[in-house]
């Protein structure tokens, strides 16, 4: 089934492809937006809409994964994560808990960052439903972080298309997501620790102005 979508890929598979991708199933999203992007450099497709229809499947996959985690609850999570669907769904108890461990470490932002991050991506959606986060302050920071990740891998295509061929392209681009990702990772750090900064001086600023005050 998915081979036979990401041979025919159009805007309609892509959304559904990356609201699969955002929810619990398996589906890599650079086996989907770069050869997109391949394909729209070639003058089938629009990559401004790959963008935007990646996008709007990853916030219908997450907004999934929040919404059944808000209602059901840590336990039934934990369990469905440990089941036998979960584990054909490549989840499991400890994956869980490490993207809980992020969200509750970086708080709200982390919807932005975890979007970023390989293993947390399609599960930063669960704790922020599990912690009950406002659903469109959690909308908006999917979106922005979504938005970034499917532009970086439609990028990524355009450029491909130039000089790769297309039999070789999924061979490539596993080869180049692997540079992709570190290089992200350094750039979510980046983006941490300056919310951090940000944050310290604030209250720092706000301490000094009560005590003067």
């Amino acid at each position: 089934m998915f081979q036979t979508l990401l041979s025919n890929l159009n805007y309609g598979t892509i959304c559904f492809l990356m609201l699969l991708e955002s929810t619990v199933v398996p589906v890599p999203s650079e086996l989907v937006v770069p050869p997109a992007a391949y394909h729209a450099a070639g003058g089938n497709l629009n990559v401004w809409l790959i963008i935007l229809f990646a996008t709007i499947g990853a916030d219908l996959g997450a907004s999934i994964n929040y919404w059944v985690a808000y209602y059901v609850g840590r336990p039934l999570v934990y369990r469905f994560a440990d089941s036998k669907l979960g584990k054909m769904c490549l989840l499991n108890k400890q994956k869980v808990e490490k993207a809980e461990r992020y969200f509750d470490g970086h708080g709200v932002v982390a919807t932005l960052t975890g979007r970023l991050i390989p293993g947390i991506r399609h599960l930063i959606s669960i704790p922020a439903g599990l912690a009950k986060m406002n659903y469109w302050r959690f909308l908006l920071y999917t979106t922005i972080g979504a938005a970034v990740w499917h532009a970086i891998l439609a990028l990524l295509g355009w450029w491909l298309h130039s000089f790769v061929p297309e039999e070789e392209l999924d061979t490539t681009i596993l080869y180049y997501a692997d540079y992709i990702k570190w290089g992200i990772i350094a750039l979510v750090i980046i983006a941490i620790i300056y919310f951090v900064a940000k944050k310290y001086i604030k209250k720092n600023h706000s301490s000094k102005q009560n005590i003067n005050g």
